[in-house]
């Protein structure tokens, strides 16, 4: 499962519908949830690729401290 933090919603998308596996890096994972919202890639540009231990993904903004 793929939890996707954007635009202020959470989404839970399956590996197999966004066509991503875990032998991915983050941009092309990050290219293929910005095909499924219809966005730009570059809208995702600063968001990072979380790995759980159990194989899922949580794609989210980049948190920002301080």
């Amino acid at each position: 499962m793929v939890h996707i933090r954007y635009d202020g919603r959470s989404v839970d998308v399956s590996e197999a519908e966004l066509r991503v596996h875990t032998g991915m890096n983050d941009a092309e994972i990050r290219e293929r949830v910005a095909r499924h919202f219809d966005i730009g890639p570059r809208q995702l540009e600063f968001y990072v690729v979380d790995r759980t231990p159990s194989g899922d993904m949580i794609v989210r903004p980049e948190a920002v401290y301080g």
